[in-house]
């Protein structure tokens, strides 16, 4: 070809011989340089003018993948230095992706991107953001069928060393981001569509993972309506039907869920315990008292209308336990304190209505159910009509007050029994004596005091004695109010 052995090499030589000649002082030897330059450009194509160095331009055309990395070319394929790069081709072993070049990527970028063991084939991209700075990502092929990009961008700095590039807008809004690939580079989304247009690929995928996202949403949606419609609550799930196939977190379905009308119908005890002074409570644990609330009117044989399901699985009955915050053990001693009513004896039954006219008796067990009415008062009221009831069946009678104040004293039901029971049996014959001896009278009450160890106890006991001594003094024998009938331990004592 002359002087030079290629065009490749003549373009190189007028390059430099063209640099020198601009840049040269000595006229005489910017001459020479000039006619060296324009000689080497002539063999390499260039068209020039006698005793004018060409001008050394040089305009970007497209991008090479070379064992190096990127380099920019000219439309002849050369760089900006005058060297014309080797682009690497990917080997035709049928395994790696069109457009990718065979793994591992260059050692370099790992520090952006980690090791590069397994990868079957990577692509450097060359983009540009919307101020016309060049800058790289890498896509790798880890399979013959599908391939990712790394969002980690990078450039070449002016030492030719990989470093983190940073977009700066100027006016902090995000870079928009355009494909300036010219190489016919392909794209391969994760069903194996292949694209040569990068913005058409981001779309593909974009839609790709769209129509993922509906189908993760309805499969979650159809499980979280079948599971809540096994309790009757699927229409709590009904409008949240969209917002479950959009994808929402957790946190904001539950936010979402609990707007809903439906929602606060069928959890309106929360509602309740707010207005009481008392925190909210989760649907698991609310759920889990309404279970064992049942479970507890259940094994004690309540009616069914006390736990019955209505809409929405909704147990109406436990809406004021939850909201009054009765937790499952008390609500078991209510209900046995409730029982001792509802199973007791006629006698007991007869001293609640007695003695607390308000409590409706045929449905004691509301009462007792009822939050509103502490536990300490129904016990009590429950212990007098025990109290009561007990006199009742000695065929005696008392009233609140002092079956409130046996209750105070820790009388029980059975010592009410025993106690009521002798007093019972020696009262007719200790009020006879007294009448007879002219003392004064002998009743319920005095011998209560005695019996139950009430104020007034020692007085009561003296008069007993009295009068028991008195008969014995007439008649010499046992009385019907002796020692053995009344002087016995009294009911009360512990």
């Amino acid at each position: 070809m002359g002087a030079y052995e290629d065009a490749a090499e003549a373009r190189m030589a007028a390059a430099k011989a063209a640099k020198q000649a601009a840049a040269g002082n000595d006229e005489q030897a910017k001459k020479a340089a000039a006619e060296k330059a324009r000689k080497a450009a002539e063999e390499a194509g260039i068209p020039t003018k006698a005793g004018v160095a060409p001008v050394a331009t040089w305009t970007k055309a497209n991008t090479v993948n070379t064992a190096n990395g990127p380099v920019d070319v000219d439309a002849n394929g050369f760089a900006a230095d005058g060297t014309k790069p080797i682009a690497v081709t990917v080997k035709a072993t049928g395994k790696v992706p069109a457009g990718f070049t065979e793994g591992p990527f260059p050692k370099e970028l790992e520090q952006f991107f980690g090791s590069s063991s397994g990868v079957l084939g990577y692509r450097i991209e060359t983009l540009t953001d919307k101020n016309g700075k060049t800058y790289y990502q890498l896509s790798i092929a880890n399979s013959p069928n599908s391939s990712s990009t790394f969002g980690a961008r990078f450039i070449k700095d002016a030492s030719g060393k990989y470093v983190t590039y940073s977009p700066n807008s100027g006016d902090g809004t995000p870079v928009e981001v355009v494909d300036t690939n010219k190489t016919g580079q392909t794209y391969t989304a994760s069903d194996g569509k292949i694209f040569t247009d990068l913005n058409a690929y981001n779309a593909y995928v974009s839609k790709l993972k769209t129509e993922e996202k509906a189908r993760a949403g309805k499969s979650a949606y159809d499980i979280l309506y079948n599971e809540f419609n096994r309790y009757g609550m699927g229409s709590l799930i009904e409008p949240l039907k969209k917002f479950i196939q959009d994808g929402l977190s957790k946190d904001e379905l539950t936010l979402k869920l609990r707007e809903t009308p439906q929602y606060q119908e069928r959890f309106a005890a929360n509602a309740l315990r707010i207005k009481n002074g008392f925190a909210a409570i989760d649907e698991a644990t609310y759920l889990g008292l309404e279970d064992k609330y049942q479970s507890i009117m259940q094994n004690y044989g309540l009616p069914a209308s006390y736990y019955e399901r209505g809409a929405l699985g909704k147990q109406a009955g436990f809406e004021n336990l939850i909201g009054g915050n009765v937790d499952p053990i008390t609500l078991e001693e209510r209900i046995m304190e409730g029982q001792k009513v509802v199973k007791g004896s006629k006698d007991i039954k007869d001293a609640i209505g007695q003695f607390y006219p308000g409590i409706n008796n045929s449905d004691f067990l509301a009462y007792v159910l009822d939050p509103k009415n502490a536990l300490a008062e129904i016990k009590r009221k429950v212990a007098a009509a025990e109290i009561g009831g007990s006199a009742i069946q000695s065929g005696l009678t008392t009233n609140v007050a002092r079956a409130e104040e046996l209750v105070a004293q820790g009388i029980t039901k059975a010592q009410a029994q025993q106690g009521y029971g002798t007093i019972g049996s020696g009262l007719q014959r200790g009020s006879q004596l007294a009448s007879i001896y002219g003392e004064d009278p002998y009743t319920q009450t005095t011998a209560e005091k005695e019996v139950f160890g009430l104020a007034g106890k020692t007085e009561a006991e003296k008069e007993r004695k009295k009068i028991t001594g008195l008969e014995k003094a007439t008649f010499g024998a046992r009385t019907g109010i002796s020692t053995g009938a009344l002087a016995r331990d009294r009911a009360g004592a512990y």
